[in-house]
This record gives C-alpha cells, structure tokens and sequence, in this order.
C-alpha cells in the first residue's frame, strides 16, 4: 500500500471517532451503579420484617430510578442526582424529608456531588427550605463560582436559580422527632418547642419501627460510571441527631464524605463524620487505588476496617472505578445498600451477613 493511503485510511478510521459536531465521542462503556442508604446499629433481631421489606423497596425504588438513566446514555451525574432525590423524599432514610432533628429542633441538609471527569464539585450545609439538597449542590457546581455554600445563603442561591423551596415543616417526621426527644431526655439537654406547622402531637408514643442507631451514621450516597466511561459521586445527609452550635459532618466536604475522579474511583461515605474528616476517607480510598495500584474492594476494605478503625471510627463507603469495579465496606452491624451493573443482576443489602 502506498504511504498516502495508509495516511487516508488512518484518517478514515480516526474520524470514525468524531461525532458530526467535532467533538470526540467516547467509547461504549458498561453503566454501573453503587447506593448506599446509611450505615449503623442495623440488626435482624430489632428490624421487623415490614420495615426492612420497606427499606428494601426504597433502596430498590432509587437505584432502578438512577440505572434507567444510565441505561438511556445519561450521565453518572444526572443518575446520582435521580436516585437521591428519591432518597431525600423517603422519610426512612436520614436525608431531606427523613432527616433528623438538631438539639435545637431543626432539619439542617448537606449534600455534596462531584464528576470524575473534571474535577468540578458542588457542596451545600445546613440547607433548611431546599426540597432537594443533592440538586442544589449540583447547582452549585454548575451555576457558581464556588463549590461551598452554607446556611441561609444556600438557600438564597437556590430560590435565585429556581430550585424547589419548601416550608421547613416539610422535612418534618413525627418518629424523627421524638426519637430526639429520648435522646435529649437522656442526655439531660432542654426539649425545644414542637416546631411551628408541624402535625398534633400523638396521643400515645409511635411504635419503634427500626432499631435505635439504626440512623446513628445517617446518610445517603450515590456513585456511579456511565457509558461514556465517566464516574461521579453524591451524597446528602440530615447530619446527626441533636447536633448543636452549627456541626457539619463529612458529607459535604470534598475528599472525606464525597470525592470522584476518573484517575481512580468514585466514592461516598457514611460514618462518624468527625474520623471520616480526620482522614479524608474518600480520597483516602482514591490515593490507594491510582498511586498503590490497589483493587477497588481491597482499598475500601483497608481504609474501613484498618485505618478508620485504628482511629475507633465507624461507617462505611460504597465505590466504583472506571473500569466498572464496584464495592462497598462497612465496619457497623449493617449498612442499606445496593447496587447492579449493565446486564447483571440487582444486589440488594441490609445486614453484615449478607453479600
């Protein structure tokens, strides 16, 4: 073949790569997702079966939500941002309308989401009127300069930009309340007043569905590799129970609750956010699989079951590659999680016992 043909031909085949408006298509690539709905005191003995049927159902409900997305060529972003708004909508789990309560009788939402491709990431805390904190992290990442907003002015951005505005009274759930109402009882703290618009109180003391720490690490997240080869991470919390003087735990804070990048994995945390900050858990994970050359599950599980343990700290992460390797470790007697692949078939847990 003459040298000017094996140029053409050359030319041929590259151009097969380069969609009709120039920019670079990606390869196909088999979608992926990991979820988890919170790690903690989580046991057979004190679960009922109608309540872990339910947390399966809601587990099941967001995972499908964000794999129909991938499955249609969407993004591991627009995947991560379905299925947690599903999970901020389903009071079992400890995230918008499920959070818990501040020692001061207050819902206060984090969330944090960041794409591996780029590096860009988006982080909210102490959220009171965003319906979906997973949302308006993303706004953050995507329609501001910054990566962090806290507080009221989280919200202000939000109502600026159109997102979804409640009334505090939404997130508020009557078992979340007086499960705070115990805790603040037993830790001698002052009860504040029912929050304004929310339901009567009952006549007697609701039923205790799920176990007492079943929420001790409440949080939701999310990670996920698309088809195009790209993998991000989410998460969204309602903190923990009676925090006070304005605690933020590791969910929003990029490389301890939440940390993606296409150079090593994606992940999500849920635990005690103070040893989760302390060691950055997230990127922690990261480091051991691009610089190590560690297998995804034996990074998590080193991380979790060595170095967070070495600093007594409890939780646990879900992960993903770009290479399609998915895992979860969790060092608590239960973490709700779930996950599935291109093809493969729906894996769903509660317990340490299962898979």
């Amino acid at each position: 073949m003459k040298p000017w043909r094996s140029l053409l031909c050359f030319a041929a085949v590259a151009a097969i790569s380069i969609s009709t408006s120039g920019q670079q298509t990606a390869p196909a690539h088999r979608w992926a997702i990991v979820l988890h709905g919170g790690a903690g005191v989580i046991e057979r003995a004190s679960m009922d079966p109608k309540t872990e049927a339910a947390y399966r159902a809601g587990l099941k409900e967001a995972i499908e939500a964000g794999s129909k997305v991938l499955d249609s060529n969407g993004s591991a972003l627009d995947a991560i941002e379905a299925s947690i708004r599903i999970l901020e909508d389903n009071p079992l789990f400890n995230a918008g309308r499920g959070a818990v309560f501040t020692a001061n009788g207050k819902n206060e939402l984090d969330a944090a989401i960041m794409d591996g491709a780029t590096l860009r990431a988006g982080a909210v805390a102490e959220v009171t009127r965003t319906r979906h904190p997973i949302s308006l992290a993303r706004a953050v990442m995507e329609k501001s300069p910054h990566v962090m907003l806290v507080g009221d002015g989280a919200d202000e951005f939000a109502q600026s930009i159109g997102l979804e505005e409640v009334d505090p009274r939404f997130f508020f759930t009557e078992r979340r309340w007086q499960s705070l109402v115990k805790q603040l009882k037993k830790e001698g703290l002052p009860i504040p007043p029912r929050p304004a618009g929310a339901p009567p109180a009952p006549a007697a003391p609701i039923a205790q569905i799920e176990p007492p720490d079943a929420h001790k690490y409440g949080t939701v997240g999310v990670v996920a590799l698309d088809r195009f080869g790209h993998i991000a991470a989410g998460t969204s919390t309602g903190g923990t129970q009676a925090k006070r003087w304005g605690r933020v735990g590791d969910s929003p804070i990029i490389g301890a609750g939440t940390y993606a990048s296409n150079q090593s994995c994606a992940v999500s945390g849920t635990g005690t956010g103070e040893y989760f900050i302390r060691l950055t858990v997230a990127r922690e994970v990261c480091n051991l699989v691009q610089f190590k050359g560690m297998p995804l599950q034996l990074a998590a599980d080193q991380v979790i079951h060595k170095e967070l343990v070495a600093l007594h700290g409890d939780g646990g992460v879900i992960a993903i590659t770009p290479d399609g390797q998915m895992a979860w470790s969790f060092n608590t007697p239960g973490m709700f999680r779930a996950r599935i692949a291109e093809g493969g078939a729906l894996q769903l847990g509660v317990y340490n016992d299962e898979p």
